[in-house]
């Protein structure tokens, strides 16, 4: 007998990445999954709860490895390397996910998805610009910039993994030095 608990989060993940969230109902998971909707209810609750399981489950543990990859160690270069090895490795191996992610990014602030999804986009600006601010202390030209240069990172960060899924670039090593060489040269002036 196969894990449904596990179809429901596999099908929903493949139809909100493919649909958007808000065109996806109950029955569409439920029938891609071949059961009824008893079934989604007792793991999930609603589709609500599906979604706010994928997060919790799926993209949780990838804002735990971004932590560490942000930590700062006197060397921003470096840090801003493993932060970008952190995204590409994680859109890499999860593309359906980080997909539907960032597409929520994207949508109406009031939507259900957004709603559920931009804490986690929030968290992410709030590591990433943690890393700006301690770098800064041995910067002192990027005191105070630590929201835009998140911002910026993250926008570039996001538009080379959108560009690999177009089959523009490949999201390796070099292209990660390659980023972050090219951002670098702004946030040091």
């Amino acid at each position: 007998m196969p894990d449904n608990r596990v179809a429901i989060l596999q099908s929903s993940l493949e139809l909100f990445a493919a649909s958007g969230y808000d065109a996806i109902g109950v029955q569409q998971i439920v029938e891609a999954v071949g059961i009824k909707k008893p079934t989604l209810y007792h793991f999930f609750g609603s589709k609500r709860g599906v979604l706010v399981a994928l997060m919790q489950e799926q993209f949780s543990p990838f804002v735990g490895q971004l932590k560490q990859a942000a930590a700062y160690q006197g060397d921003l270069p470096l840090s801003l390397e493993k932060v970008v090895a952190c995204y590409f490795s994680f859109a890499s191996y999860a593309p359906v996910l980080y997909q539907m992610h960032l597409s929520s990014w994207f949508t109406n602030p009031e939507s259900e998805a957004s709603q559920i999804i931009t804490p986690y986009i929030k968290e992410q600006h709030q590591v990433i610009e943690s890393l700006f601010e301690l770098a800064a202390n041995d910067h002192g030209n990027m005191k105070g910039r630590h929201q835009v240069y998140a911002s910026t990172f993250l926008g570039m960060i996001n538009t080379y993994i959108v560009q690999s899924w177009h089959h523009h670039l490949a999201l390796n090593k070099q292209t990660a030095q390659q980023a972050v060489k090219q951002f670098s040269y702004g946030i040091y002036s």
